[in-house]
């Protein structure tokens, strides 16, 4: 029975290894354009920080800086749609970012889940968050499951690109602020995949979680993981 259940867990951890190696190169031109759409993004990123967001904060006023936001970001964003015309991953989930932030929540799926599920099958780890937040269909799909298996075998390929932001980080015990958002560096984010993957594989949970709480603590499912082993 242990024999089986390692082995299963292990074709878990292997299969992925080749997955993505055929996977096209990014584009360097379509670099180059997120390259430069991420100058203005770090540039709207201290605009941001320079806000008063605090607790006290009003809706409306946040609403009213996230317009004005949503104007600046405006040749950030142009930046963004022509590298992803160009199949950037990274575009992708930087472009469904910045909907997921300033449209409202209404039209958030239908604009943000393609791009997040193609930067996801694309191998880039950040846009399983945006899905787990705003793609339930996706989310719960076993095309979604294989994308987070595949996430590893693409590690290499987007190390230089990280630290990324995300609306939220599960495994991080700060809470964002306003308009803010948390910033994870890559074995953030692959705590995330395997905190995503305990949580919808009963059979293999704890070693999932486990694997999460040894990359950065993952305060999310720590807790929870020493309680189920007493």
């Amino acid at each position: 029975m242990l024999r089986a259940r390692f082995l299963s867990v292990l074709l878990v951890a292997l299969t992925p290894a080749c997955a993505l190696a055929d996977s096209p190169p990014i584009d360097p031109h379509a670099d180059l354009l997120y390259r430069q759409a991420l100058t203005l993004l770090e540039q709207a990123d201290q605009q941001i920080s320079g806000f008063s967001l605090k607790t006290s904060t009003t809706d409306q006023d946040l609403a009213q800086q996230g317009r004005a936001m949503g104007r600046s970001l405006a040749p950030a964003v142009s930046l963004l749609n022509k590298a992803v015309e160009l199949e950037h991953p990274v575009a992708r989930y930087r472009l469904a970012l910045y909907y997921m932030t300033y449209l409202p929540a209404e039209q958030v799926p239908a604009i943000a889940c393609p791009l997040l599920q193609t930067s996801l099958d694309q191998g880039f780890a950040p846009a399983a968050l945006g899905i787990e937040a705003w793609c339930p269909d996706y989310r719960q799909s076993a095309a979604f499951a294989k994308d987070l298996e595949n996430i590893p075998s693409a590690a290499s390929r987007f190390a230089a690109y990280y630290p990324q932001p995300a609306e939220r980080l599960l495994c991080n015990r700060e809470q964002p602020q306003g308009l803010a958002m948390q910033w994870g560096r890559q074995r953030d984010f692959q705590a995330e995949v395997y905190r995503l993957q305990g949580n919808s594989d009963p059979v293999h949970r704890q070693w999932y979680w486990k694997k999460a709480v040894d990359l950065n603590g993952c305060f999310s499912v720590s807790q929870r993981l020493l309680s189920s082993q007493h």
